[in-house]
């Protein structure tokens, strides 16, 4: 069997195409697997370093708010778009895929369209409940579209085939053991809180974050860990000290420019406050986790609002707008859910009722499903 990745762009969009071929290795060790992808993007580095071929092709996206710089960068994107075809027909005629799967990203469109025209099996993975522009556009061509949650159906073309089969979730994340993970880290009795923002950080909700640890700090009965993201890592303790706090003097607060222990940390936590990227939900649901969710207003399409109600409908999750979040509200916000310890389990039931741990296998299945076809 030969399977051709073609992703790009963002972790999201990278990190199910890696968990899938992981998968299919194990399950079929002669499967033959290349991923195609931008050169310059994080895919290059994340792909070769989980071990798997990668081949290049350049495209980008274009920018919708006008300037001058973006219409110069619109400019090499249309340049980018008319060779595009051409690599992606290089790409997959050199390889010779059985099937071709696209899990998001600006290179998906041209490599599962041509693939499609050439009569090789297709597949499209979707993470969002708000489907990308790409996922739209492919779902006229694609063989099958896979969904991370059925509210996404609504989005799609009538005659797309399509299946539910949730985002692939770590098993580290899975199976962590919540008390060992709270001796690890040091949390004891006390209320733990995560709450990140993403790699790179999230400015207001780390203004709103350092207002919650001015406010619990002083009664000394929660264990709080922050990730700042990469742009806030230094001013993240100038926004304490604004406010009267020193975290160095404080040992309940574990303040981190990104987590690397995501499953421990999740697993330890009675509370998590985050963005509502879709991965980031799935891990939610997996761990079985409230949560008070700040969907990110500058993505694509808001999708991050729209993943956010999926849980919110489902009474598996409180959401904060950006733009109404003040410290004030956050602090009011989770004041009220841990003086609730049962509300707050609730929470957290019905996440992980709504969870699909079983994503790897079921993309799997359909992918076997279409080559016996």
């Amino acid at each position: 069997m030969k399977i051709l990745f073609a992703c790009g762009g963002t972790g999201g969009h990278i990190n199910p195409a890696i968990a899938v071929a992981s998968y299919i290795r194990q399950r079929c060790p002669e499967a033959q697997i290349l991923f195609a992808g931008s050169p310059k993007g994080m895919e290059a580095k994340l792909v070769t370093k989980a071990g798997f071929n990668f081949a290049p092709i350049t495209i980008k996206g274009f920018q919708r708010k006008l300037n001058w710089h973006n219409v110069k960068y619109n400019v090499s994107s249309v340049f980018y778009l008319t060779t595009a075809s051409a690599r992606a027909h290089k790409i997959i005629a050199d390889f010779g895929p059985d099937i071709v799967m696209g899990t998001g990203g600006y290179v998906s469109g041209p490599i599962l369209r041509k693939a499609a025209k050439m009569g090789i099996k297709t597949v499209s993975h979707e993470q969002n409940a708000f489907p990308g522009v790409t996922t739209k556009l492919l779902s006229k061509y694609v063989d099958r579209i896979l969904l991370a949650v059925p509210e996404a159906r609504q989005y799609l073309s009538d005659r797309c085939q399509y299946a539910v089969v949730g985002n692939p979730v770590r098993e580290s994340i899975i199976y962590a053991d919540r008390e060992q993970a709270r001796k690890k880290l040091g949390v004891g009795e006390k209320v733990c809180i995560l709450s990140f923002g993403g790699s790179q950080g999230a400015h207001r909700l780390n203004e709103a974050i350092a207002e919650l640890m001015a406010w619990h700090v002083r009664e000394g009965k929660v264990r709080h860990i922050h990730a700042t993201g990469m742009y806030d890592v230094e001013d993240f303790p100038q926004m304490l000290k604004q406010l009267g706090v020193n975290h160095k003097d404080c040992p309940g607060l574990d303040i981190r420019e990104y987590i690397n222990d995501m499953d421990d940390c999740l697993a330890a936590a009675d509370l998590v406050i985050g963005r509502a990227g879709a991965l980031t939900l799935s891990e939610l649901q997996a761990a079985g986790k409230g949560s008070i969710l700040i969907p990110s207003p500058n993505v694509a399409a808001n999708h991050q609002y729209h993943n956010a109600m999926v849980l919110a409908n489902n009474n598996a999750a409180v959401v904060i707008e950006e733009k109404d979040l003040t410290g004030a509200l956050l602090c009011q916000t989770v004041e009220k859910l841990i003086s609730q310890p049962q509300k707050l389990k609730e929470l957290g039931r019905n996440a992980q009722a709504m969870a699909i741990i079983d994503a790897n296998q079921r993309i799997y299945q359909q992918i076997m499903e279409l080559l016996r076809q």
